[in-house]
């Protein structure tokens, strides 16, 4: 989980370089950040299931993901869709701390790991817990 932190942050520090630059986003990117707003939302919900909901760790991440971004109306209503429908889907889906929760979370990290790898490359992340 740490390293899925790790990368997200790492992405969202490039997000906001890559916003600066002239070149948008390119489809495949955009397609990429939509699928990590929805694993944020299945994270979200995973965590809320056993924190509480005043747990609020992965949406302060996707609040964070949007202003980095700093998309354009329409992608921006494109990103947070996709947190609340993989917040909506999963929290339907596991409505209190059942004990395949944290079997979901490592799913859910490893995906996000995947997207924001593919976003900003590899990155070199001294993580004790791998």
């Amino acid at each position: 989980m740490r390293l899925f932190i790790a990368m997200l942050t790492a992405t969202l520090a490039l997000g906001g370089q890559a916003h600066a630059q002239p070149q948008p986003r390119t489809p495949a990117e955009r397609q990429t950040l939509t699928d990590l707003a929805y694993v944020l939302g299945q994270s979200h919900a995973l965590r809320q299931a056993c924190a509480g909901q005043a747990d609020q760790f992965w949406r302060a991440r996707m609040r964070a993901l949007v202003a980095a971004e700093a998309p354009d109306p329409v992608f921006e209503g494109q990103l947070k869709g996709a947190f609340n429908t993989g917040f909506a889907a999963t929290q339907a889906a596991t409505p209190r701390c059942a004990p395949d929760v944290r079997r979901r979370e490592a799913a859910a990290a490893a995906r996000g790991r995947a997207l924001a790898s593919s976003l900003t490359g590899p990155v070199a992340v001294d993580d004790p817990s791998r």
